[in-house]
């Protein structure tokens, strides 16, 4: 094989062929990463959700929701694919948001397979051609990955606007494949997971059948108290939001709440830090007489005990760590 040969399957013109030359081979399985990319709020962890089939990454109307690389793990009998939802692609403003875009373009450099989302009620703008230019640079001089166009909230458009849309987003870039879908109804979510499975490589499972995700416990509890926090707040708030999971800890229900007692004898508590940049926003965080605390505390309990099986107390106090999104120290403290 020479340097510039693509070392991936080709699909064979003749699959009789194929089977005469190699009869003891089995069926082929593939598996590989695909990374799930666009701007902020074009619905990537929505679809994730979606062709996992449970919910793995949070999701919201505001911006930078999604700030690492979470991973979705879609197993089928033939393949195993890998999903990392990305955090959205912007013109950044702070340390952290130059670390999100960071992590993307590193997220692009190691998979095999892009689907680049486009949202169907939105024209495409600088922000898409900014991610697609990456793309095409991307795979100049070398093989990179496959690239598939994952034109999303097709239930916002009628036909003619959405074939308007396919046709804008053909020109593009070469596109391996474009597929239109809606995550939120479910549309085309199964044949977008026939498309990636086409454009993986042969390889082995990677992980065990009945694993959804590689999110820790405590990260997908911190997520879901994150997006709890999210919901009703000012559009300034959003970024300036992290959540640190202190402990999680058995405790005896009838005695001292700070007595750790032995695994599934006792009372789960979740103790948690939301973090935010100035005290004016821990006072909209906390709202009049903690009532803003506490529907978000209702809220993210309710996903805990889901995600958990079982009741947890939730123990949620508000901090300030002033303008921590440009802070090279805090950024580290907080997990970025």
């Amino acid at each position: 094989m020479t340097a510039d040969q693509d070392p991936r399957p080709d699909i064979a013109e003749d699959p009789a062929a194929s089977s005469a030359a190699a009869p003891t081979a089995g069926p082929t399985h593939r598996s590989g990463f695909v990374a799930l990319v666009g701007r902020p709020n074009v619905g990537k962890s929505t679809l994730t959700n979606a062709l996992v089939g449970e919910k793995v990454a949070i999701t919201s109307s505001k911006p930078q929701t999604t700030r690492r690389a979470i991973r979705g793990i879609v197993t089928q009998e033939d393949a195993q694919i890998i999903l990392v939802d990305t955090p959205g692609v912007h013109r950044p403003r702070t340390l952290l948001g130059e670390r999100l875009n960071d992590l993307v373009r590193d997220t692009l450099s190691e998979v095999d397979v892009v689907g680049f989302c486009l949202p169907a009620d939105q024209k495409i703008g600088p922000g898409d051609r900014f991610i697609c230019e990456d793309l095409v640079e991307l795979r100049t001089g070398r093989r990179g990955p496959r690239v598939i166009a994952v034109v999303t909230k097709t239930d916002l458009v009628t036909r003619d606007r959405l074939a308007e849309h396919l046709m804008a987003v053909d020109q593009m870039m070469d596109f391996d494949e474009i597929v239109p879908i809606s995550a939120v109804k479910g549309e085309q979510i199964d044949v977008l997971l026939e498309v990636i499975t086409r454009q993986l490589p042969e390889g082995p499972q990677l992980y065990p059948d009945d694993q959804l995700t590689e999110e820790s416990r405590d990260d997908r509890i911190s997520e879901l108290i994150r997006e709890a926090a999210l919901e009703g707040v000012r559009d300034e708030l959003p970024h300036s939001i992290a959540v640190v999971i202190e402990e999680v800890v058995e405790v005896d229900p009838d005695g001292d709440a700070f007595t750790p007692v032995e695994a599934g004898t006792g009372r789960l508590v979740v103790r948690a830090s939301l973090f935010v940049e100035r005290d004016s926003q821990k006072g909209i965080i906390i709202g009049k007489g903690g009532s803003r605390l506490k529907e978000v505390g209702s809220q993210a309990r309710a996903e805990i005990n889901h995600l958990i099986g079982r009741k947890v107390h939730l123990d949620l106090r508000v901090k300030v760590a002033k303008e921590w999104q440009r802070d090279p120290k805090q950024l580290g403290r907080l997990g970025f």
